[in-house]
Formats: C-alpha cells, structure tokens, sequence
C-alpha cells in the first residue's frame, strides 16, 4: 500500500515533466504565418520595382541575390554580428533569414537567429520555409542567386 502511495504521486510527476519537455521541444520561435516560400521570395528578388526586404543569410554561406552573409548563427560571435546589424534597422523593417544546410528539424542557426528577432523586438520577420536545402529548394529551382 505504502509503495502504491509512493509511485502513483511520482508516475504524475514524471508525467507532468514528460509533457512540458515535449511541449518546449517542439514550439518554434517562428509562428507558421512567419515562413516565407521561396517562389515568393525569388519574385520580390528578381523584381527591381518591388521594395526589397533585408535577407540575412545565417548559414554557410549567402546564395540568395541580394543577401547579407552573416555566418552560421550557430557561433555566438556571428548572432552578435546579426544583432549589430539588426540594430541599424527599424523595428518594422522586412527581414528575412534563411540557412539551407538542411531541413528546419535538423538545423542548428535558424532558431538563434530568429530568437533573436523576436528578442529585439521586431514586428516583420520571416524564415526562408526551406525544406530542404539551399540547393534543392533555390538554386536547382533557378531562382536569382549572388553572382
């Protein structure tokens, strides 16, 4: 009686923690409305008349026409750099970030960067909804890449 007692107060416990782990785990810093596709994105790039967003590359490198190389946001060192160069910016100021090294679940930069985004406050920022990777989702697509 007394381990039954013991073990059903403990169960909910381990219970309760299971599912506020779960729960942290899979909420992202980025709300769905957020993700940006990337047909939508290469038409802005590619249309001079369009008033262009600042894209940051977080990732391994800038492929995108037009955007900022940051470095893997990662390395602490490069989401200061994305702080510095976020702070030049409005608060309403378009910004996109991508990475494209892998899919979202496994990558390791898009969620410091966009933390950050929200961290500082900004009302319009959006994630490059990368699926794949760079090469799959924008260059084999023959959307506008830096030259």
């Amino acid at each position: 009686m007394k381990s039954t007692l013991f073990f059903v107060p403990c169960a909910v416990v381990v219970v309760v923690l299971a599912t506020l782990s779960f729960r942290t785990m899979n909420e992202e810093p980025w709300k769905p409305g957020q993700l940006l596709a990337p047909a939508e994105l290469a038409k802005i790039v590619g249309d001079p008349a369009v008033k262009q967003p600042m894209v940051f590359c977080i990732g391994p490198g800038a492929v995108i026409k037009g955007s900022i190389d940051i470095g893997p946001a990662r390395d602490s060192n490069n989401v200061n750099k994305l702080r510095q160069r976020l702070s030049e910016l409005p608060k309403d100021a378009n910004i996109v970030i991508y990475c494209g090294c892998c899919p979202f679940v496994h990558c390791p930069n898009i969620r410091p960067a966009f933390a950050l985004l929200n961290e500082m406050k900004f009302t319009h920022p959006q994630l490059l909804n990368i699926e794949h990777n760079i090469k799959t989702d924008w260059i084999d697509k023959g959307y506008p890449v830096a030259k």
